[in-house]
């Protein structure tokens, strides 16, 4: 009966390593027996040891003749001595001593003895050796420490504190990661700020962080509302609640760049709250619904500037419906991300209806196609014109559109037509000629000699805003291109430099990979000014090396942000105060790096040295690696002495 009870009893699980033991055949309860069998031998063989040498001791005492002291005078002594140490130990010097000095493992005590045969320190006025050129001098209060504790000369006092003061202001100071990550994303967003931030900026953070604690913002003018606006927007906070900050009678201009939480209700509310509003900017507002586009209608809403990005669940009839009724105001209209409504036919009465339109942005409208692109010429009052189509279109229907309307536009954005050849590019040449704003993207039809073609002998003033991004080849098989390469080349990049390069304020060529470095250099070279542009990307231009980007910095004093995303050949670049550049792929680095050096002092001391005729490797070597400005301006006094 015990046996059964032994083979019912439950058992938990065991571990792999209890499991190991017992495979091998190895118990817990021996090891720990022999383990306390060897601690009683070695203790028993200690007192053994102790014992013996205690016998050998005292018979080498009774050989002696003359005994040292007594046994009275050895415990005086030992009381003396522990005295004297605890007098030492309580000192202040011997505090002192022991902050700068690593403890000893073996005690206190130990410390202490340390502590009496250490050599103190001369006083000021007697003499010792330098630590570090062994030179013997007069001791000063001023003397410096050496590296080991020793004092040092006057000489190699005043380079150890050089030395120290160089590598401290090298030492760059540690940020904390919240706020560098903040620092990162605001220069992502386009916020370059140097210094501590703005009053404003300040204000509206503070607004942001107590927003459920605000119940209304004032007589606000519409350049704080957006910033808020945006600000808002980022974190997530516009509700129903928060939405009625931003609204009063009186208010002509409504931007909300975040939408996501509001409802058919918020939406009414804006136009009852608002009933004059003539500029509406709302962005992912899935809830503007049919009921909302009644409501404008019942209450004659005077809308004249119309952005809604998202706004999907509006049908087609009401779409019609609102362009009969309210159209003849409209003077703009910008519509994106629209896969559900807004067709050609209802496009056709949006052609129809809103004669007076200026701007028409029409982008991820999916239904959208050659029809569209007919009608549009109908709209003679057109100078925006921003387009992105899913469908295929022709590249008859896109002449005839700018034959028909080119003449008047000030902005022209095509978008995603792969069909575009040739003609286009000639038909904008031959028609445009008061362009400001040109996007022509992701094209692989056009070729090198039309983009060439487009800017030699053009009527258009120089352009300020060009984007070109990713016209290339894709075709896999032959990577670098026909021998007429396709997409913007060398030939059609210095055409437009020689067109536009004066009048550029913003540069997008991002993946346009055949251009070569001869073109680039010979763009941004240093005597060629592009006083206006700010801002430049060349990701993935494969060409663009260190040297080109520090040409871009000497053509272009007032750039702001340089895009290089994909640039393996640039690093280690000197990047001066206020430029932001983003992308390099520098793993040590961050992916932005905000510039800090002062090029204008150092340009200043540069050109002093070279009218002297001292220093004709300074500008190459300025522009290619990155030293240090102290570095420079200590050659440049090197030189003068």
């Amino acid at each position: 009966m015990s046996r059964r009870a032994s083979n019912n009893r439950i058992r938990g699980p065991q571990s792999a390593l209890t499991d190991f033991l017992a495979s091998n055949n190895i118990s817990a309860a021996q090891i720990s027996a022999d383990y306390d069998r060897r601690r009683r031998e070695a203790y028993q063989q200690a007192e053994r040891d102790a014992a013996a040498n205690g016998t050998i001791a005292e018979e080498d005492e009774g050989e002696q003749d003359d005994r040292e002291e007594t046994a009275l005078q050895k415990k005086k002594r030992k009381r003396a001595e522990e005295k004297a140490l605890a007098n030492i130990k309580e000192s202040k010097g011997q505090k002192k001593q022991k902050k700068g000095k690593k403890r000893d493992p073996d005690g206190e005590d130990s410390d202490i003895e340390f502590g009496m045969y250490t050599k103190s320190k001369p006083l000021p006025g007697q003499q010792d050796n330098c630590e570090i050129c062994e030179k013997r001098f007069t001791v000063s209060p001023y003397s410096g420490t050496g590296p080991e504790g020793g004092l040092l000369c006057d000489r190699c006092s005043k380079e150890q504190k050089a030395q120290r003061k160089k590598e401290e202001k090298v030492k760059k100071q540690a940020v904390p990661r919240a706020k560098r990550r903040q620092a990162q994303s605001n220069i992502l967003d386009g916020i370059i700020s140097q210094g501590p931030p703005s009053l404003q900026d300040l204000c509206i953070k503070t607004i942001a962080d107590n927003v459920h604690d605000i119940e209304e913002f004032g007589d606000l003018p519409q350049r704080l509302l957006k910033p808020l606006s945006q600000k808002f927007s980022k974190r997530r906070v516009i509700t129903s609640r928060t939405l009625d900050l931003f609204l009063h009678q009186e208010q002509e201009t409504l931007v909300i760049t975040d939408c996501g939480k509001l409802e058919v209700d918020d939406y009414i509310k804006i136009f009852s709250f608002v009933p004059t509003m003539h500029t509406l900017d709302l962005q992912n507002a899935g809830q503007f619904k049919d009921e909302v586009l009644d409501y404008i209608m019942e209450r004659n809403v005077p809308i004249r500037h119309l952005k809604l990005y998202a706004a999907n669940l509006i049908s087609n009839d009401k779409w019609v419906e609102f362009f009969t009724k309210c159209g003849q105001r409209l003077e703009s209209l910008q519509l994106s991300w629209l896969d559900y409504s807004m067709d050609d036919d209802a496009f056709m009465h949006l052609v129809q209806g809103c004669p007076n339109l200026k701007r028409l942005k029409m982008k991820k409208c999916w239904q959208l196609g050659d029809p569209a692109l007919g009608a549009i010429q109908d709209l003679k009052k057109l100078e925006h014109l921003s387009l992105q189509f899913k469908d295929s279109t022709s590249a008859s229907n896109l002449v005839d559109m700018i034959a028909a309307i080119g003449g008047n536009l000030r902005t022209l954005s095509l978008e995603d037509f792969h069909n575009a050849d040739h003609s286009v590019l000639e038909a904008i040449h031959k028609h445009c000629s008061q362009l400001q704003k040109l996007r022509f993207t992701e094209n692989d039809f056009c070729t090198d000699t039309g983009y060439s073609a487009l800017f030699t002998d053009w009527s258009n003033p120089p352009l300020s805003f060009v984007d070109f991004s990713s016209n290339r080849s894709i075709d896999y098989d032959n990577p670098d291109g026909t021998e007429d390469a396709v997409g913007l080349g060398t030939k059609g990049f210095e055409a437009l430099m020689n067109h536009s390069g004066p009048g550029l304020k913003t540069l997008l060529i991002p993946s346009c990979r055949h251009i070569d470095r001869e073109g680039l250099a010979n763009a941004f070279d240093g005597r060629k000014q592009y006083s206006l542009l700010r801002k430049l990307d060349v990701s993935f231009v494969k060409k663009m090396d260190t040297p080109i980007i520090a040409g871009v910095f000497r053509s272009c004093p007032d750039i702001k942000h340089i895009i290089a995303f994909g640039c393996f050949s640039v690093s280690d670049v000197m990047v001066p105060k206020d430029v932001c550049l983003i992308g390099v792929p520098n793993a040590q680095d961050a992916i932005e790096q905000e510039g800090t050096y002062d090029f204008n002092m150092i340009r200043a001391s540069l050109e002093a040295m070279q009218t002297a005729g001292n220093v004709r490797w300074f500008s190459h070597e300025l522009s290619v690696h990155k030293p240090d400005a102290e570095d420079i301006l200590s050659k440049r006094d090197s030189v003068k002495s």
